[in-house]
């Protein structure tokens, strides 16, 4: 098999390739004057079973476009297969009607992907389980919880443990995390007047005298994440931490989360950290490399993908 890096998210692809101890692929994937993208595959790929490494993260435009032209490189360059793994899929949240005359985004790039060329899709923590129907082709939806769940048994004694969902929808997220860690679960009860403000309103469980961990998928802005930390140190808590796959850190999102009273802000390096995130305080990063790599070898040996999480 080989390994195509993109531009997004460059030291993952390293990672991932120093661990299946394979060599990324040479390509030039660069801009014309006006940012056109223009990508040329430097090795012989036909019939070969290629890897295309790219997150759709900022800019999520300009990367997505990265991956599409890459794709079709691949095709027209005769590859056996091609598997867009995208660790961090952009537009995720576009994944319904949120009102009238409004676009389902997800399922248009899931269409614009597959007609660029991809046979497969392996991503990590997808924002909505269903978005995997919104493709033709196969789709793996890999899960950061193991990853996740390793860092909080060695930083916190599960007596003071309380895990918590930040938001209703993310329940059975936290929920799977609380029964991994034989944990109890407690959730924040939220209204969202404005998009990209929310507001909390109720704490079901009591939290007294715990060590909170929040549980969510994506940090955008922050306000969720940090709203939550006030109201449960309000309520009692000893400490709050949070645990999040996906560090957008959009805007001012870093700056909050460091005058925020959480301990700590534990990302995955799906999306590549800013500078910003690098020298946090309190913002740390853990890596999905072992994870994806082993799963990229399983799907080209054409074995268990499932089997990494029983």
């Amino acid at each position: 098999m080989k390994i195509l890096a993109c531009n997004s998210n460059r030291p993952l692809a390293e990672a991932i390739s120093a661990y299946l101890n394979l060599p990324l692929t040479k390509a030039s994937i660069r801009r014309f004057s006006d940012m056109e993208v223009f990508v040329e595959i430097q090795e012989n790929v036909r019939g070969e079973d290629v890897f295309v490494i790219q997150s759709t993260s900022y800019p999520t435009n300009d990367n997505l476009m990265e991956l599409l032209v890459s794709l079709d490189a691949l095709r027209r360059g005769s590859a056996r297969r091609a598997t867009a793994v995208i660790p961090y899929f952009g537009y995720a949240r576009q994944d319904r009607k949120s009102g009238p005359r409004t676009p389902i985004s997800a399922k248009l790039v899931a269409n614009l992907i597959v007609q660029a060329g991809a046979d497969r899709v392996l991503t990590i923590d997808l924002h909505a389980g269903q978005i995997q129907g919104f493709f033709d082709i196969p789709v793996d939806n890999l899960f950061a919880e193991p990853v996740l769940v390793k860092d909080i048994k060695e930083r916190i004694d599960g007596s003071e443990l309380m895990i918590v969902s930040p938001d209703v929808g993310g329940v059975v997220r936290a929920r799977g995390t609380a029964k991994r860690l034989n944990a109890d679960l407690a959730i924040i009860d939220k209204r969202r007047e404005l998009a990209g403000v929310s507001q909390v309103m109720n704490i079901i469980g009591d939290v007294k005298d715990r060590r909170c961990v929040l549980i969510d998928d994506i940090v955008d802005s922050a306000g969720t994440l940090c709203n939550a930390a006030v109201a449960l140190m309000e309520k009692g808590a000893t400490s709050v931490s949070a645990y999040v796959t996906h560090g957008v850190l959009s805007g001012g999102a870093v700056a909050r989360v460091t005058s925020s009273p959480m301990e700590n802000l534990i990302i995955t390096d799906s999306i590549m950290a800013t500078e910003a995130i690098r020298v946090a305080r309190n913002i740390e990063q853990l890596s999905i490399a072992p994870l994806m790599a082993e799963a990229i070898r399983r799907i080209s040996e054409e074995t268990s993908v499932s089997s990494l999480f029983d």
